[in-house]
């Protein structure tokens, strides 16, 4: 049983993207431009930069994933991270994708 579970925690590892958490981010800068910064620190697994539907600009702030959390720890290393003459703010989350968050009803 001990065996089993173990194996079952490894795969729940195995999944999870590693995520870190920009803000501040200039309105002149696109998501390809972040995608090309940060893979200077590891392998970029998405960019996610949500946009304001109202206004049509994006909300300044994104969610880079990789996906080992020594290409988190090299992007922590350097600071400060500045694009386009503005200093970013980052924060390091680890979150599990959506198919692998339990559901409610279990």
């Amino acid at each position: 049983m001990a065996a089993t579970s173990a194996v079952r925690a490894a795969g729940r590892r195995s999944r999870r993207l590693f995520d870190i958490f920009v803000a501040d981010i200039p309105w002149t800068v696109s998501s390809k431009e972040l995608k090309e910064y940060f893979s200077r620190f590891g392998s970029v697994q998405r960019c996610q930069l949500p946009f304001d539907r109202d206004t049509g600009f994006h909300r300044r702030y994104c969610w880079i994933k990789f996906s080992t959390p020594a290409e988190v720890q090299n992007v922590l290393q350097k600071d400060p991270h500045i694009l386009e003459g503005s200093k970013l703010t980052l924060k390091q989350q680890i979150r599990r994708r959506r198919s692998q968050r339990r559901n409610p009803s279990e």
